[in-house]
């Protein structure tokens, strides 16, 4: 916008002239805690198309474009395969226990898409969304419960159960290794404080003991 500003003479000199960013560090989304999951359990139980909504999210771990678009068609022999609709990678994941008890537990219907609105139409990515901010405030969750913070959730649940940057890449649908380091090397520092822990009480119960 300046500089077809002073394309037109609209200004004389440039006002940014000079002038470094500087860089925001986040974290990004929130990653959602136990508790919060626990809370949102128990104000929408197994049979509700908002619960059936965090399993998928949860259980599939996949961002909400893809997620509106998973429907019975892409299982085969207990494996749901897709590609992830904003870097085209494909993935194969099996489908958990908790996610098919929720699908089972919907009414039967002749839908091709596992969620659908309340008027029988397949959910835009952007109307999903907004949906689920809806059903997460009526569940008492703060703000910072989104449902890509959901994916966060499941890619720490993951590396924090020893998952490798290559296990990672497959069930996500990433690219770089960057994208899973982020989540390999904070469960390494978390085994490490643990470990260094656990060797702290070990050598206080060997010098300790006559």
């Amino acid at each position: 916008m300046i500089d077809h500003c002073l394309s037109l003479d609209m200004l004389a000199v440039d006002p940014l002239a000079g002038v470094k960013l500087v860089p925001i560090r986040s974290d990004g989304h929130h990653s959602w805690e136990q508790e919060e999951c626990g809370k949102f359990e128990s104000h929408h139980p197994i049979g509700t198309r908002e619960r059936l909504a965090y399993e998928l999210l949860l259980q599939v771990r996949q961002s909400r474009c893809d997620v509106v678009g998973m429907g019975k068609q892409h299982v085969r022999n207990g494996t749901l395969s897709l590609k992830r609709q904003k870097t085209g990678v494909p993935f194969d994941v099996p489908v958990m226990p908790e996610q098919q008890q929720a699908i089972d537990a919907m009414l039967a219907n002749d839908h091709l898409n596992f969620l659908v609105t309340a008027q029988g139409e397949p959910f835009s990515a952007a109307g999903f969304g907004n949906w689920f901010r809806e059903v997460c405030d009526a569940a008492g969750l703060p703000k910072r419960c989104t449902s890509h913070g959901l994916r966060k959730a499941a890619a720490t649940r993951l590396a924090d159960r020893s998952a490798t940057t290559t296990e990672l890449k497959a069930w996500f649908g990433w690219r770089t290794d960057s994208e899973a380091e982020r989540y390999t090397r904070s469960a390494d520092r978390k085994n490490a404080a643990a470990t260094q822990v656990r060797n702290q009480a070990n050598h206080r119960l060997t010098t300790e003991t006559p």
